[in-house]
């Protein structure tokens, strides 16, 4: 579904002036948000509290016991084919996304062993769900004959943003429990869906996992394969996105884009409407015609609090009240040794906590295969996500026991060296977040918000809606220059499928 952007000016610069901007945050969506100011003539300044680019999609340089330098970042990151906005931005710099490698199929396991496969999966909505289900072995036709068709017709057919009216009072479990979906399946069918939002069943709201189901399944006809990155974020994805913003245009003039990394943002002072001075840790301050925000939700709530000139009452009482999702932790590790060679690039399990995948690097990301030439060994990476509280200290050696567990291989194995990274920076999406959630545009014209914790009314998610709210960001501001605004597009925002849609509206509402 493609929302065209307005026609205007291809470049707003008036006598050789051009309006200034200051967007804080160079994730995803600061990238996007940058990427369309820029390229309509905006100079735009892009101000990152940490070292490096791309925000949770983020990479450096770690170095290893003996010396050697690696590559690390916060963990696998799967690139859906249904992510158009996301890849409108990357083929700024890579036109062709050959940084990109398809992994064909990823298997999903659970504690008794039954196995789940996306491979050679229909691609037409309603088949690929349906065939999905009846491949699985935790779903059988009994199963789908006892599913409350009643209660489960707004997951055959959602429509965004109506289905959070219907089920955004629910979480996933309960919802999942009245459907009378089948237990074994909800952990692989579904609790990927939720964990993927770092966040258990029962605390996510009902209405995001129903949109994830119409994202990838009956919305699309893209399915759940998708692509990795080729090369550590850094090499692979942001530096040459940043070449693009800054290196000079065939004219001769200067780069669009300024970066300013390793600094934060201690406040924002409207002036009026039109006009914002933006002030840096270090001590410097920034006058701007227009500002987005596209830090991560606790960013934005202390930039927020230390400007008390910004927006009103019931937008701030929004911001502060937008929550974080439970922590999550990364594991990555070089062995001494190869694993066996038919484990998969990425493995996600179900009901084995609290790993939530295995990732083996050296399958895919260069540098990790060129460490396990060189050494004869290997990458792995092991994901927890929605960490409970307290449960940090004895985290490390119980992903270690599932890994010998599922991977028997690796008992023998020497750790040669090892990254972890725990963080708690994800947004919440728990039941009756959506109305309260900030959207992209603010009680001020000229400022704006992005993110994946940022409200929009579209079938988007994850690193999908941090860049499409980021592009959405900056069309907001290139509409008051006069400039052309940027097409961004989705999935369907309602149901593909016909027949499930009068399935669905015969079938009645949710009880």
């Amino acid at each position: 579904m493609r929302y065209p952007g307005a026609p205007g000016l291809a470049d707003v610069a008036v006598d050789g002036v051009r309006p200034r901007a200051v967007v804080i945050g160079a994730g995803i969506a600061g990238l996007a948000a940058a990427t369309g100011l820029a390229e309509r003539g905006f100079h735009v300044e892009v101000i990152e509290r940490e070292r490096y680019l791309g925000g949770r999609v983020g990479g450096w340089t770690e170095r290893l016991p003996d010396g050697t330098e690696v590559a690390m970042n916060r963990g696998f990151h799967a690139f859906f084919a249904q992510y158009y906005n996301l890849r409108k931005l990357l083929v700024r710099s890579d036109p062709g996304l050959n940084r990109l490698r398809r992994v064909r199929d990823y298997p999903l396991v659970d504690s008794q062993g039954r196995r789940d496969t996306f491979r050679g999966l229909p691609h037409t909505p309603p088949w690929n769900a349906l065939a999905f289900a009846f491949r699985s072995p935790t779903f059988r036709l009994r199963d789908l004959i006892r599913v409350n068709a009643r209660a489960a017709a707004p997951l055959a057919a959602v429509s965004v943003p109506r289905i959070y009216e219907q089920l955004d009072h629910l979480d996933a479990e309960t919802f999942l429990r009245d459907i009378n979906f089948p237990h074994a399946a909800r952990h692989l069918a579904f609790d990927v869906f939720s964990r993927s939002f770092f966040i258990e069943p029962h605390r996510m709201s009902a209405a995001e996992l129903a949109t994830m189901f119409h994202i990838y399944f009956l919305g699309s006809s893209e399915g759940l394969i998708f692509d990795v990155a080729q090369d550590n974020f850094d090499i692979g994805l942001w530096i040459p996105l940043a070449e693009y913003l800054t290196v000079p245009d065939v004219a001769g003039r200067p780069g669009r884009v300024e970066f300013r990394s390793g600094v934060g943002v201690t406040g924002i002072d409207s002036r009026d409407d039109e006009t914002f001075r933006v002030t840096a840790d270090d001590g410097t301050a920034v006058d701007a015609d227009a500002v987005v925000i596209a830090t991560d939700i606790a960013g934005l709530r202390d930039i927020v609090s230390a400007s008390p000139t910004l927006g009103d009452a019931d937008w701030r009482s929004r911001v502060t009240a937008a929550g974080i999702a439970p922590a999550f932790a990364v594991l990555r590790l070089w062995l001494d040794r190869p694993v066996d060679p038919d484990r998969p690039a990425f493995l996600a399990t179900g009901d084995l906590a609290p790993l939530d995948n295995i990732s083996v690097l050296d399958r895919y990301e260069n540098q990790a295969a060129a460490w396990a030439r060189r050494n004869d060994g290997s990458v792995v990476e092991l994901h927890a996500y929605a960490v409970p509280d307290g449960a940090r200290d004895a985290l490390r050696g119980r992903l270690l026991a599932r890994l010998h567990e599922i991977y028997p291989e690796t008992i023998d194995a020497d750790i040669v060296g090892e990254c972890a990274v725990w963080r708690r920076d994800c947004p919440r999406f728990g039941p009756g977040d959506f109305a309260r959630r900030p959207g992209i545009a603010t009680p001020h014209p000229r400022l704006m918000l992005a993110g994946d914790g940022i409200r929009v009314d579209l079938p988007v998610a994850l690193m999908e809606r941090a860049a499409t709210t980021g592009w959405l960001a900056a069309n907001a501001l290139l509409r008051q220059w006069g400039a052309a605004e940027h097409t961004v597009q989705t999935v369907p925002a309602d149901g593909r499928s016909a027949l499930l849609r009068t399935l669905a509206t015969h079938g009645g509402g949710p009880r």
